[in-house]
């Protein structure tokens, strides 16, 4: 099987990372941490070690990877990281509250805020104490207001723009009478 180490020359920041989800402590990154992606190098770490061991891939080497790639600025990435989180949520029952938050994470930077928001709920029943998970909630929230300020802005903006065109045509047929 896997082995529970990223890999044997594990990047700073990972090892960090490793040792706090190995006491069961996870220390999750926040939402703006998780806007800095990791260096090239250091993706192609945790790339390497999952490919590595192929069929026989460690939970958290799978793990380790799913994080980097949420990390990441590329969409296919995101989406990678959040389709291998869910792996691990189903098939690891003892994994599902770390997998909870960043799964949260990944769907809203991947603008599925109501996948976030479950997500981010189940955590908080679980951990209704857990910081990061309140500020995600709050981000979260902040995000879908504003999309629907803009989704009442634009549908205004239509119905404005259909009124005045009514009004035209409406004017230019009386015109004609």
């Amino acid at each position: 099987m896997g082995s529970n180490l990223p890999c044997m020359y594990t990047p700073p920041r990972l090892q960090l990372f490793y040792l706090c989800t190995r006491t069961n402590h996870v220390v999750a990154l926040d939402a703006a941490d998780a806007e800095s992606p990791l260096k090239p190098a250091e993706l192609q770490v945790l790339r390497a070690q999952y490919e590595k061991e192929g069929d026989y891939v460690g939970i958290q080497t799978k793990f380790n990877y799913a994080w980097g790639l949420i990390k990441s600025n590329a969409r296919t990435d995101q989406q990678e990281g959040v389709r291998l989180l869910s792996e691990i949520f189903r098939a690891s029952p003892e994994r599902r509250r770390e997998c909870l938050y960043y799964l949260a994470l990944g769907n809203y930077k991947l603008g599925n805020y109501g996948e976030a928001r479950r997500y981010n709920d189940l955590l908080l029943e679980k951990e209704p104490a857990n910081l990061q998970a309140a500020s995600l909630g709050s981000l979260i929230d902040d995000k879908v207001s504003k999309e629907g300020l803009m989704g009442i802005a634009i549908v205004g903006g239509l119905a404005l723009a259909a009124g005045l065109v009514g009004g035209i045509v409406f004017k230019g047929a009386a015109k004609r009478r």
